[in-house]
């Protein structure tokens, strides 16, 4: 071999060039985008089916190729100038001839021969379904439209058909008035918009299933699939096609049926990971136009899915592996994220709302621990920007949602963040996830285990998110209990985060009476009272719960602060739920600490003097306190307060420090922030009365911002403070 046909091999096999993102003009999607293989195609489309053949199989292939290209690149050592080698998948734009039959480059006899052979019409092939047959129908923006439109378009049609369908598009017809009109029955495991009709007109009947498991059942044979119907690309020169953008449950329904039935797109991506199949495990392929369903994500609007974003955004750290889904609160939370650091994904599904964040590089994988530096999902939500950047890419990694959705997997997984948006919460933590409104809508997806794995992964958050109302503001979904029909998706003893637009809660391993005051402040506030009532005629809380705070919880004056000796706190206003850890910090403090704060011996906080010093109005009755620890396990080290004499504006102030925090600046810290907030609601000034004895907190006092007067009673000095 000559040096030149070396070169060419080595480039073509071995050594691979790579691009990062921004060397690409961002309104060119003819390219893969990301992470971009410049070359080596033919060795990447191998890869890609890689997992689809036995080891020794394709290591004979694999090596047969390298010599077809040495030899292929010794040839035109002689030939001048070099031909562009042609690839052997290429882009089609919509509108264009269909060439989908057409034989690959150079492709081997022996399979090209049986792939032409297996041609059919779409009506050809909606003939082959059998009476009584169960068909699988494919998944999202490869919903196989043709091939499902031949079904219900025969002359005389198999009895007793079922359809079954994960999440389809475009694939039941429906009249003007929007009525479905599909002539068979179906049985669904997500609710969209495609099948809402013909569940409420008894049509579909859905089916309570966590998609993860769904593998599992059609294996067994608990889920019948006598017949599949797929969209997938062409053949490259193995004759491997792939599934694209939806791997999800394919491969499962591929491996059962006695019929699989393929249309062969030339849009479809050549996705990477095990999305590869052979043209041998398709029976019959029928060609359709190069198109592939898009969806767009409908832009992130109105105050309450923004205050919702700003709370998930605030809880996710940077080096967290993210599990987004399509729901419109956790789509605009991705948006606020482009601050953070080495963000992953490992997610069921991916949508267009990943793409800014690889622009900034936000999204580098780095510190996952399966499949570090890869983008990991089983399906596509997105548009052609998206199907351009996944086309063989190997930034990405599609598998079926089994093996994503592996307990052991996730669980395992740097910082796993999973955000699941629910339609109702009830005060003991149970969700609901696939009805609003009296309606079966959505379904349960993959979330349960994503849930249970962010919950179990060492760093993970498991965030539910909803909005406190229904769209028209008439109904909470914040409830005493799950209405009538309403069913727990996830369970109460499995919720962690629960986040509405009033603020945030975290339920695990919090008692009924915990998470129903909790909750609570998490409703609509003309919703509070009657669910306050509704608790205590319960016996869930007691008689003495009162409703102080009636706003939205105030993230914007929570603060981080760095003491003098390195340590950091956080600094935030308390809420109602803190009185249990707010009893703690009390139990801590000495004798004289109790005496010098309170003015008497106090052996012990009941539940109304607990909630008085923490469920407060945060406008003229203010508490701070300073947390250590993560928000799953706060430890309360400080507390201040002030309370504002309506007639003078002067607010009379009072703090408590853990012992093993006094000396460090705290107190000061803990002042100048119920400082700055007192100012920003028109406080005119502080007041504290202090035991002559308390230096500490003399020196404390004086040293507020502002014209200090001190007088002394005996015992008992007054230091206060006017605002300048």
């Amino acid at each position: 071999m000559g040096q030149r046909a070396r070169r060419a091999c080595l480039s073509r096999v071995g050594i691979l060039k790579w691009n990062r993102f921004d060397s690409i003009a961002k309104q060119d999607y003819s390219q893969p985008r990301g992470l971009l293989l410049l070359a080596a195609p033919d060795l990447l489309r191998r890869l890609g089916g890689k997992t689809s053949m036995g080891l020794s199989n394709w290591m004979n292939q694999a090596a047969a190729g390298v010599r077809a290209l040495a030899a292929k690149a010794a040839h035109s050592d002689a030939a001048e100038p070099q031909q562009q080698q042609q690839p052997a998948h290429r882009a089609v734009a919509p509108g264009q001839a269909d060439t989908a039959g057409s034989a690959p480059a150079g492709a081997p006899p022996e399979w090209m021969d049986r792939y032409a052979a297996k041609r059919l019409s779409a009506e050809q092939a909606a003939g082959l379904v059998r009476h009584g047959e169960h068909v699988f129908v494919g998944t999202g923006c490869a919903t196989p439209r043709r091939l499902v439109g031949a079904l219900e378009a025969l002359d005389i049609r198999p009895a007793d058909v079922q359809l079954l369908h994960l999440l389809t598009d475009g694939a039941l017809p429906h009249d003007a008035d929007g009525a479905c009109t599909s002539h068979y029955r179906h049985r669904c495991f997500f609710v969209g918009t495609d099948v809402q009709a013909a569940v409420r007109q008894g049509l579909c009947e859905y089916v309570p299933l966590s998609a993860a498991r769904l593998p599992q059942l059609i294996a067994n044979g608990r889920v019948r699939v006598d017949v599949a119907m797929i969209q997938v690309s062409p053949p490259d020169e193995f004759g491997y096609v792939s599934l694209g953008v939806s791997v999800d449950v394919i491969p499962a329904a591929v491996a059962k049926a006695r019929l699989v039935l393929a249309e062969i797109n030339p849009a479809m991506p050549r996705s990477m990971g095990d999305s590869a199949l052979h043209i041998d495990d398709i029976h019959h392929w029928v060609p359709v136009p190069a198109h592939l369903i898009e969806y767009f994500q409908p832009e992130a609007q109105g105050e309450v899915v923004q205050a919702i974003a700003r709370y998930i955004s605030s809880i996710i750290d940077d080096g967290s592996t993210l599990q987004i889904g399509m729901g419109r609160f956790s789509t605009a939370a991705l948006a606020l994220l482009e601050d953070r650091r080495d963000l992953g994904v490992h997610s069921d599904v991916i949508t267009d709302a990943i793409v800014p964040l690889l622009e900034r590089g936000v999204l580098t994988g780095r510190m996952k621990t399966h499949h570090r530096g890869k983008i990991v999902a089983s399906f596509v939500r997105g548009s052609r920007r998206l199907h351009a950047l996944i086309d063989r890419n190997p930034l990405f990694v599609f598998q079926p949602l089994d093996v994503v959705c592996d307990p052991a997997v996730l669980a395992a997984q740097h910082k796993l963040v999973s955000v699941t948006q629910a339609f109702s919460v009830d005060l003991t933590g149970q969700i609901c996830l696939d009805q609003f409104q009296g309606h079966l809508y959505s379904g349960l997806m993959a979330q349960p285990e994503f849930q249970q794995g962010a919950s179990r992964s060492v760093g993970g958050k498991a965030i539910i998110c909803l909005a406190s109302t229904s769209a028209d503001g008439q109904c909470s979904q914040v409830k005493l209990v799950l209405a009538d029909g309403e069913a727990s998706g996830i369970t109460r003893g499995d919720v962690h985060y629960v986040i509405t637009e009033y603020g945030i809660a975290y339920l695990f391993g919090k008692s009924i009476r915990e998470r129903a005051a909790a909750l609570i402040d998490l409703a609509h506030p003309k919703f509070r009272a009657e669910l306050l009532a509704q608790a205590q005629a319960k016996g869930w809380l007691p008689a003495e719960q009162q409703l102080r705070q009636l706003q939205a919880y105030p993230v914007v004056d929570e603060r981080r602060v760095l003491l003098g000796d390195g340590q950091s706190l956080l600094l935030r206003p308390a809420v109602g739920t803190d009185d249990v850890a707010v009893r703690e910090l009390f139990h801590h403090l000495s004798e004289r600490d109790v005496y010098t704060r309170f003015f008497r011996k106090v052996k012990g906080l009941s539940h109304g003097d607990a909630q008085r010093l923490c469920n407060l109005n945060l406008e003229t009755e203010v508490a701070f306190v300073a947390v250590l620890g993560t928000r799953e396990h706060p430890q309360v080290v400080g507390h201040a307060c002030y309370f504002v004499d309506a007639a003078t504006r002067i607010a009379e102030t009072a703090f408590m420090v853990h012992p093993d925090w006094q000396g460090k600046r705290l107190g000061a810290a803990l002042q100048q922030c119920l400082l700055e907030h007192a100012r920003n609601r028109n406080v005119q000034g502080f007041m504290a009365e202090i035991l002559a004895t308390n230096d500490k907190m003399i020196r404390l006092a004086r040293a507020g911002d502002g014209d200090v007067s001190v007088v002394s009673d005996g015992s008992v000095v007054r230091v206060t403070t006017t605002f300048r």
